[in-house]
């Protein structure tokens, strides 16, 4: 088959003859394009930047030694640049974690290595421990009761055994047209039907400490969950990383496949066991988690700043490439290429690199409370209970930079070539972004759409009124097989599409940076009424 598609590579290597036009806007001239395009082709430092990220310090659990070295090594490299301002900022985060090593054998009724992952933040095992596997799926509070008297001594498995299902969408995949079309429809912003499920998930994780409670009590000796992808995937994921909140046992998540064989075992009758074994470390020497913060200052000193950030932090499983080495490189490189090419702006143009997103947006939200604006949150709340109730506190109390800060920008799914951006219903934004995007139509940027995306750093921007935006980007292979698995390595990352990524991103910046206004704004949210489907009478039922 003749193929349609023309490769990125190609795209740029011809800007070398045809420079790329500059990017006209309603009041005359916008960002540099071509110094833009040159820099972040020709002497790109993308994948040099991921590289270091993934292979040499890897998975990045927010507070773990890890982390910490990124933390160091990022700032070193904004100070390389000729970065002003750079400096870590701190919030309450928890327990610093690693995993040095682990292992799970089954020992009978036959030997066989399986694929697992020690759960984060829960305790090692001493040394290799073995116990007999009981089945008894525990989802709510209900579950508990059936199961006591029959755990002392076993190893339990908490997940039921969901059976395989057949793989309907391609593993590997970039948007078509009507993919991206779909995003391009206006949605209501959250309102009183999305806030009302959140109590629910935060129950959950009330329950994930009685659960561990009952287990201690009855004598189970360690616990595993069962992975929710097929093909041996794992991930490691738990969010118990707050100071008085550790598990009491050491818990395991154990591949789909070999999980599924436990419990066919187990209800046969042959009572598998198991050997286990984990040796982790805690670290309660900073109980802080840090946002990396870095500046390249603009001209006037009045006209405020605009942003553009990433999640630095990754679950421990794998290295972190595409979630979110990628976005953390691309936002870096975006500093470089704009640096190196000495573009000045009006504008402030400040990165930030963020931790505790994967435990509930913590870094993002705490920048915000500091700076922007905060609400009423209950001081008790952490973690994802604080993250659940966050954006249903009002009233909103603007801080120091709520004025000052323009806009927004965010890259967090993964390293898919950018397709467009999401204006999260900002619809007064869609013709300026549509202008912005125009020099790089042919590099497959092309969409402009007023549907929202959240589960990212930009969404408590968001939430106060700043215009704060998501990238679009081509999925690749993110959801099927490498968000927060074992298998998300550098190999998963595609150079061609960061080097756009990190350019657009650069330009978007440069445009926010030197625009005659700032972006125009939607207004700041109120709290919403407890419906506004039907009028009620007072009094009435």
């Amino acid at each position: 088959m003749r193929r349609l598609s023309i490769t990125i590579a190609t795209l740029l290597a011809a800007t070398a003859i045809a420079p790329l036009a500059i990017a006209k806007g309603p009041d005359g001239p916008s960002a540099p394009v071509d110094k833009l395009v040159d820099e972040g082709t020709n002497h790109s430092e993308v994948m040099r930047i991921a590289q270091y990220l993934t292979d040499v310090i890897g998975g990045r659990l927010t507070n773990s030694p890890s982390m910490r070295q990124a933390e160091d090594w990022t700032q070193a490299k904004f100070r390389e640049w000729g970065l002003t301002n750079v400096h870590k900022e701190g919030f309450e985060f928890g327990r610093g974690w690693s995993a040095r090593n682990a292992s799970v054998k089954m020992v009978a009724p036959r030997p066989l290595s399986l694929v697992a992952a020690p759960l984060a933040w829960t305790p090692g095992t001493g040394g290799p421990i073995t116990g007999q596997v009981v089945l008894a799926p525990m989802a709510d509070e209900a579950a508990l009761a059936q199961y006591k008297g029959k755990l002392a001594g076993k190893i339990v498995l908490l997940s039921d055994p969901i059976d395989i299902t057949d793989p309907t969408d391609p593993d590997f995949k970039r948007y078509a047209d009507a993919d991206l079309d779909k995003a391009d429809t206006f949605q209501m912003a959250n309102g009183p039907a999305t806030a009302s499920r959140r109590p629910s998930s935060a129950s959950r994780f009330a329950f994930t400490a009685k659960r561990d409670a009952f287990l201690k009590a009855e004598g189970a000796i360690a616990y595993a969950t069962m992975s929710a992808r097929n093909g041996k995937l794992v991930h490691g994921q738990n969010s118990q990383f707050q100071v008085g909140a550790t598990p009491p046992l050491p818990g395991f998540e154990i591949a789909a496949e070999d999980y599924r064989r436990l419990a066919r075992l187990a209800k046969m009758g042959l009572a598998p066991s198991l050997e286990l074994n984990s040796d982790v470390t805690y670290d309660d020497s900073d109980t802080k988690a840090y946002n990396i913060v870095a500046d390249i200052p603009g001209t006037d000193a009045k006209a405020g700043y605009v942003m553009a950030g990433a999640h630095m932090d990754s679950w421990a499983m794998g290295d972190g490439a595409a979630d979110n080495g990628a976005g953390v490189s691309m936002v870096m490189e975006a500093a470089r290429i704009i640096k190196a090419s000495g573009i000045k702006t009006k504008r402030s143009i400040r990165f930030a690199l963020w931790a505790g997103e994967e435990q509930g947006l913590l870094g993002s939200m705490a920048y915000v409370e500091n700076h922007v604006a905060s609400r009423p949150v209950d001081p008790a709340l952490s973690g994802v209970a604080r993250y659940m109730g966050w954006s249903k506190a009002f009233p909103i109390q603007p801080g120091a930079d709520h004025a000052k800060l323009a806009a927004y920008f965010n890259l967090d799914n993964g390293s898919g070539k950018i397709r467009g951006i999401y204006t999260q219903g900002n619809t007064a934004v869609v013709p300026i972004f549509k202008d912005w995007l125009a020099p790089f139509n042919s590099m497959g940027a092309t969409k402009v759409a007023t549907g929202r995306t959240g589960s990212t750093d930009h969404v408590f921007f968001d939430a106060v009124g700043i215009p704060a935006f998501q990238f679009i980007q081509d999925p690749l292979d993110y959801g099927s097989m490498v968000h927060h698995t074992d298998v998300d390595t550098f190999d998963h990352l595609k150079s061609e599409d960061m080097r756009q990524g990190a350019i657009i991103l650069a330009a978007f910046l440069v445009n926010a940076a030197n625009a005659p206004e700032p972006l125009p704004r939607v207004p700041m949210a109120t709290e919403p009424k407890a419906s506004d489907d039907f009028y009620a009478a007072p009094g009435a039922h």
